[in-house]
């Protein structure tokens, strides 16, 4: 690689937004036809960075020093008009949430259309047949069928796939993938990792790819960058990075990753590794067994018994409607200071059974035993006052918060419903130190949701669960969209807080080294029904059900 020959290059580049910089003296130089890695955690400039590239800054955003060179030239010289001849055509950006970057009033094969369109490439009795080329080069399924439907009627991995195709209309020279794979499955991470492998080598293209996975950063990219607080601090040849970090940020981000072959009592945070704390002890094999057997001979908190739960669905409104099984003849028993988890790809049911546990939708056949009590035949009134001891976190914290609502309010509320703690104040006070027991500040107390980064939002979900006192929590991916820092620090708060108050977990989520790192027992869910159950370990180590294997195959390799 010589610099004759790269094809973008950052010079000291700095980008300020309302006159505070979030990148700083960033430089770096991209080559053809290699991958290039960003690693850092949430707010290190990563996707300002590339967003800086593509002149998308937000209006209260600007370069404020350096310069962006792309074959040459500097992109911060070009008009507007200029730049959206290179954007989307020379250098072009697969965003981080497919369903919010597609449109959802355009069907699917529109808006790849749509592209070829805006860059007049193609004549529109070839753009169809082009489009649905494109779509069966992501491999998407039923090319024609998807062109017609609309980004809801496809799957997360499909939307994706169609972001891709949108992306590589043009034939860029650099794709800018922005944690293309956070929101996917195991499997379909490692099917979209491999088809951007392909493509690359067919177009010939760089490729940018962002991520807070630092497993998959090693397995597809050449080189890598990684940022801390919107500076560079480490920068070189992917093995090097990963195999003799130089920074102590960098060891810090690979030690936030929950490993597969032991289990420490806490995850080493980002503040452990970088104020140099010595690691804590790991839980022994023996100790382990010791502590299941004090679970297991004990009678079940929570007992699922041949759970149905049925769907009907029709392919046109003239046909007849069709029954689909989202469960089928599911059973399984959650103890009370037990933390189950439950892996499986996207579709395959795991929200539905939460959803169906907590009487949220109800299941069409079965039972659900709280305490040997069945909750499914009880009144609404009778279960209300029931509701208090099962609680949910979701995997959207600013999704499931109110945002007219301040975080003392949203912890207060479900407080207010059951009649728990003496008035006002009581309930204040029990908030505030709930806040404590998060890691949240009392000044908080008065803030709203926006104000307030992901991970702090995930730690307000928790103290909210925690506010009437819960027996039995269902984290549904509530860790998925956290960066390994902030991952660490949640997983760290709910063992602690399991330590506390001794209630129960039920842990879904698409990462199986995390799943396997906080489990007791491990369950493998696969279209609706359970695959395989058992100890975590044993799971992992000697899977019986070949869908198992699969899912612990497409792991991304441990550096």
């Amino acid at each position: 690689m010589t610099t004759h020959h790269r094809i973008l290059k950052l010079n000291h580049l700095t980008v300020a937004i309302e006159g505070h910089e979030v990148v700083s003296d960033l430089s770096f130089e991209l080559y053809p036809s290699e991958i290039l890695g960003i690693v850092g955690a949430s707010g290190s400039g990563k996707s300002i960075s590339s967003l800086a590239i593509l002149g998308l800054l937000p209006k209260n955003g600007r370069i404020s020093q350096g310069e962006i060179l792309f074959k040459e030239q500097n992109l911060e010289s070009l008009s507007e008009k200029e730049m959206q001849s290179i954007r989307g055509r020379k250098i072009s950006m697969i965003f981080q949430e497919p369903m919010t970057a597609l449109n959802p009033s355009m069907c699917c094969g529109d808006q790849v259309a749509e592209v070829f369109y805006n860059h007049a490439i193609k004549t529109s009795a070839n753009i169809k047949a082009e489009v649905i080329s494109l779509f069966e080069k992501v491999q998407l399924p039923s090319p024609h069928a998807v062109f017609k439907k609309f980004p809801h009627e496809i799957s997360g991995g499909q939307q994706q796939r169609v972001m891709i195709a949108m992306a590589l209309a043009c034939k860029p020279d650099i794709l800018i993938a922005d944690e293309p794979t956070t929101a996917l499955d195991v499997t379909v991470q490692k099917e979209v990792i491999e088809l951007l492998g392909v493509l690359q080598k067919e177009f010939k293209m760089a490729i940018i790819f962002i991520s807070h996975d630092l497993p998959l950063v090693a397995q597809i990219a050449n080189r890598v960058l990684v940022m801390q607080s919107g500076k560079m601090v480490e920068y070189g040849l992917t093995k090097d990075i990963f195999n003799s970090p130089g920074h102590a940020y960098t060891r810090a981000l690979i030690k936030s990753r929950p490993p597969l072959n032991t289990r420490p009592y806490r995850l080493s945070t980002l503040d452990d590794c970088l104020n140099e704390r010595e690691e804590g002890p790991l839980i022994d094999r023996k100790s382990r067994m010791k502590r299941h057997e004090e679970l297991y001979k004990q009678p079940p908190l929570l007992e699922v018994i041949d759970l149905r739960k049925y769907y009907t669905k029709s392919l046109q409104w003239w046909s007849k409607s069709k029954a689909f099984k989202a469960l089928d003849q599911i059973s399984f028993q959650i103890y009370e200071g037990e933390t189950l988890g439950l892996v499986g790809e996207s579709g395959c049911g795991k929200s539905t059974l939460a959803k169906c546990i907590l009487l949220l939708d109800p299941a069409d056949e079965g039972q659900v035993l709280y305490r040997g009590q069945d909750i499914t035949k009880l009144s609404k009134k009778t279960f209300r006052a029931m509701r208090k001891d099962l609680q949910i976190i979701f995997q959207d914290p600013y999704g499931s918060l109110n945002p007219r609502m301040t975080v003392g309010q949203a912890i207060c509320e479900p407080m207010t419903v059951h009649g728990l703690h003496d008035g006002r104040e009581g309930r204040q006070q029990a908030a505030l130190e709930l806040l404590e027991k998060v890691g949240l500040l009392p000044e908080h107390f008065d803030r709203y949701p926006h104000e307030f980064s992901g991970g702090q939002r995930q730690r307000i979900g928790i103290a909210r669960a925690l506010a009437v006192q819960p027996k039995l929590i269902i984290c549904d991916e509530s860790v998925s969209a956290l960066d390994l820092s902030v991952q660490a620090q949640i997983l760290n708060l709910l063992s602690d807080l399991q330590k506390d108050f001794g209630f129960s977990y039920l842990f879904i989520s698409h990462d199986l080294t995390v799943v396997k790192y906080i489990s007791d027992r491990l369950m493998v869910m696969q279209e609706g029904r359970i695959a395989e159950i058992g100890e975590a370990d044993a799971v992992y180590n000697t899977p019986k059900s070949a869908y198992t294997q699969k899912l612990i195959s497409s792991l991304p390799d441990s550096f």
